[in-house]
């Protein structure tokens, strides 16, 4: 039994290392990644504490050496959904019922082993198996991980602090239940660290997980696992299953004791999910709790005011970091007619300095997108470009997937503000930009906010107040992140919580107590103290 009050270490963000030549850090994980690159390790399914291997393997490649296998992994079916499923089941009852400072050791544990032992193999596994530089993963897979990890039990513990008054005779209490059932986590490829937080955080709160992580992202999902479980996490806690979608959605989505989803992917999926849980509700034992991250199609847009250098900053490292694979990524841009020639200049300078290729090499800006399909979607979108008399593009537009799914940093400058690259979300390294009368000003800002269905992040550029406090007010539903003279990327656990509406998601702010608070069933008890014994009231005399 816990006997006492404990407060969570006060969490400080994980400093990010630099990498710069001649430090240990980096000699450290280039080794790691040199080594990692010539194995091929064997990947099994995580159910109930043991390693599932199904025999159907399913390769792991690095998407800028796609000829060359790191690894595979067992491909599942049904019934491992199902065994995934009455495992966590199994294990919810003492989870759930833990002291919620044990829960906070094992999660405190894990972020100090993916900041400390785990830093260059989680790393490195993020460079291999998503393409992502030294930096891009470090800001990833070691830093906002940890940060999630190490936050998430302080907003954990600020929750369960939150308790009712009471009056004289009274004492009222609220608990914060785990929800009845398993909670489903769907992860995408692109960020390691949300592939980590969001089974954890919904296990952190006494809920057990069934956890598909995307097929391109298994490779580094693993090592999360692994860390979980040298951590300590219990069997059953948080199972991970790799397999086809919607076999695995027949399992869990029909399943009377569903509890929840937590998802970051596509739009399309996201709706897709939510209808098949709005077909099924009636079987369910209680209404499901549903987050989603999903899409955006983020802009930048520059007043007159702004700074000509920091604008196509803001776009080269918001437009191109990661190859645009951000849903937060810069992808369309605005900006004033008088400023145009010289962010022109900035911009294609600094894109023309880029340098292209592996992630081993650390000179490398630019790698590879993550797979064919969507190296072929991206290509698609600039073939298109290429054939419209309403646009053309001023840099890059070349691909090539002879040996990775390289595709050049592609500019589109358009004349049409509607122009389907300044609508429609690429996930790609295409940035479209629209130049505007200077005296347009207002009128474009509610361009801005009519253009597309998602409202993820958005920045402002400008010098002058009144512009920022007008686009500020104009743009207030258009981005849940909504940056001023920065880039709308890189948000940071404790600082800026993340999400956004519309065709976005459902704005439950991972990095944040509203998240975790989706994630608890709060039960009220009030105890009389001294009960009546006589049913009649006063006035009754």
């Amino acid at each position: 039994m816990s006997n006492g009050m404990f407060q969570i270490p006060s969490p400080i963000n994980e400093p990010i290392y630099s990498y710069a030549p001649g430090t240990e850090p980096r000699e450290k994980l280039i080794a790691t990644y040199q080594r990692m690159y010539n194995e091929v390790v064997d990947i099994p399914q995580f159910i109930n504490g043991q390693e599932v291997r199904t025999g159907d393997l399913r390769d792991c490649r690095p998407p800028h050496d796609h000829q060359h296998k790191i690894g595979h992994y067992h491909y599942g079916n049904a019934g491992h959904a199902q065994a995934a499923v009455d495992a966590a089941l199994s294990a919810h009852a003492a989870w759930s019922s833990m002291p919620w400072n044990e829960r906070a050791a094992i999660f405190l544990r894990a972020a100090d082993l993916v900041a400390g032992p785990y830093r260059a193999t989680i790393n490195a596994a993020t460079m291999l198996a998503q393409s992502k530089t030294a930096f891009q993963a470090e800001i990833d897979a070691a830093c906002e991980f940890a940060d999630f990890l190490r936050f998430n039990a302080h907003f954990m513990e600020k929750i369960y602090a939150e308790q009712p008054i009471s009056s004289p005779g009274i004492w009222n209490r609220m608990e914060y239940r785990a929800l009845e059932g398993f909670v489903v986590a769907i992860t995408p490829f692109n960020f390691t660290a949300i592939a980590g937080n969001l089974p954890a955080s919904a296990a952190l709160m006494g809920n057990v997980v069934v956890w598909k992580p995307a097929d391109s992202q298994i490779y580094s999902a693993w090592v999360v696992m692994e860390i979980f479980r040298q951590a300590g996490l219990p069997d059953g806690v948080i199972n991970m299953v790799y397999m086809d979608g919607p076999e695995f959605g027949e399992v869990v989505f029909k399943h009377p004791e569903f509890a929840g989803l937590h998802f970051t992917g596509s739009t399309a999926v996201f709706k897709h999910l939510w209808k098949e849980i709005g077909t099924n509700i009636h079987q369910y034992k209680a209404y499901p709790r549903i987050v989603g991250e999903t899409g955006g199609k983020d802009f930048v847009i520059a007043h007159p005011s702004a700074q000509a250098k920091q604008v196509a900053t803001g776009l080269t490292r918001g437009a191109f970091e990661f190859q645009g694979q951000k849903c937060s990524a810069a992808s369309r841009a605005y900006v004033p007619e008088s400023m145009w020639p010289e962010v022109k200049k900035y911009l294609l300078a600094d894109i023309a300095s880029f340098s292209m290729g592996s992630p081993g090499d650390l000179k490398n800006f630019i790698t590879a997108v993550i797979d064919e399909r969507a190296f072929d979607k991206i290509a698609g979108f600039i073939d298109y470009a290429k054939t419209q008399s309403d646009a053309e593009i001023i840099a890059g537009g070349g691909y090539d997937k002879s040996k990775g799914y390289f595709i050049e940093p592609t500019v589109i400058l358009t004349s049409n503000p509607a122009f389907r690259t300044m609508c429609e979300e690429i996930f790609g390294p295409v940035l479209t930009i629209y130049v505007y009368a200077d005296a347009d000003w207002s009128e474009t800002l509610a361009l801005v906010n009519a253009t597309s269905e998602y409202a993820l992040t958005g920045a402002v550029f400008a010098t002058d107040r009144h512009a920022v406090d007008e686009a500020t007010k104009a743009l207030a539903f258009a981005a849940g992140n909504f940056y001023v003279n920065d880039k709308p990327t890189g948000a940071v656990v404790g600082q800026q919580p993340f999400g956004g509406a519309r065709g976005s998601g459902t704005n439950d702010k991972a990095g944040s107590v509203l998240n975790l608070l989706r994630w608890a069933s709060p039960r009220t008890i009030k105890e009389t103290l001294d009960p009546p014994s006589d049913y009649r009231y006063p006035f009754m005399g």
